[in-house]
């Protein structure tokens, strides 16, 4: 399903800014489209653990990402990069469109998606499964998402 019919479907508002390709928060930094939209910049990892086992880790763009303090705060085995191969495979996306909105083409239900408490109650600024655009969602409405694709997700304090 495309996720802007999902969006209409649950009747989620959001705003939409249609930009050049962007692969990285700097890049997006560049374009102003965190100017352009209201809400909280994210950047989103893919990762794995040593059990196979795939999480998207959704957090404020400024926040370094510690994979040690995420595996240890959720008493997980060590978290590491998932390859882009395994990216595609599970959730139909490529490096630089890396989105929990991406969960909606993982069919099997194989991702979990952790969430930096820092983001509750806020507005999130994410791609949707393309990195040529990027919408503004409040983070109710995301969790709405990821329980409608049947997914789990966590929270993190990081």
């Amino acid at each position: 399903m495309d996720i802007f019919e999902l969006l209409d479907a649950l009747a989620i508002n959001y705003q939409r800014l249609e930009h050049a390709p962007v692969y990285t928060v700097e890049e997006s930094r560049q374009l102003r489209i965190f100017e352009k939209l209201d809400g909280a910049a994210c950047k989103n990892l893919f990762m794995r653990n040593k059990r196979g086992e795939f999480f998207l880790l959704t957090l404020p763009a400024e926040k370094r990402a510690d994979l040690k303090a995420v595996s240890k705060n959720l008493n997980l085995p060590r978290l590491s990069f998932a390859s882009e191969d395994e990216l595609f495979a599970l959730m139909n996306l490529h490096a630089g469109s890396v989105t929990p909105l991406g969960i909606i083409n993982d069919v099997q239900k194989k991702v979990r998606v952790i969430i930096d408490a820092e983001l509750k109650g806020k507005k999130l600024l994410l791609h949707p499964n393309m990195n040529t655009a990027t919408i503004s969602l409040a983070f109710d409405d995301l969790t709405k998402i990821i329980r409608h694709t049947g997914h789990e997700f966590l929270f993190v304090e990081l």
